[in-house]
């Protein structure tokens, strides 16, 4: 996890295409600049990289439920609950379940937790943008390669 550079995800292990399910693991820096500020003496995730990991674990599922063909942006949020404090070296599995897809959308429900226990969890929306439109699959298609989710993928459609 680079907390900074908003990658969230260290690595995806599972990609279930038919169940639509896609889990993922991170562990949190044990230092960063972000904790500077949040809190000084006191080094906590910030809430909203948490929504951001369950946002980004979600686009990864999207575009394996896709296979590539759009860019997945975050939407919007419902029913965010965070539950629980994060601190840095903090092992988090991450979920997402795919709700709908279709029609330039995608509805997932995603949660975040580390060793069993609840962290957050929320609805998320995502739009999806053909990648003719969004000039971002080169990138968005190496970073998917160097966390695992194409080798995941494949072994979904087995």
């Amino acid at each position: 996890m680079l907390l900074e550079y908003f990658q969230m995800i260290d690595r995806v292990e599972t990609v279930d295409i038919a169940a639509g399910r896609l889990t993922a693991r991170s562990v949190v820096p044990e230092k960063s600049p972000v904790f500077e500020g949040h809190f000084p003496g006191y080094p906590l995730v910030p809430g909203v990289l948490l929504i951001e990991t369950m946002a980004q674990a979600s686009g990864f599922l999207v575009l394996a439920a896709t296979k590539f063909a759009a860019m997945p942006f975050l939407m919007s949020v419902d029913g965010a609950k965070m539950r629980t404090f994060v601190e840095p070296s903090t092992e988090l599995e991450i979920e997402a379940l795919l709700e709908h897809e279709g029609s330039g959308f995608a509805v997932t429900k995603a949660k975040i937790t580390s060793g069993g226990k609840k962290i957050c969890d929320a609805q998320l929306k995502l739009r999806t943008m053909p990648f003719d439109q969004v000039p971002l699959g080169d990138i968005v298609r190496k970073r998917a390669e160097e966390l695992g989710l194409l080798a995941a993928t494949a072994g979904s459609e087995k």
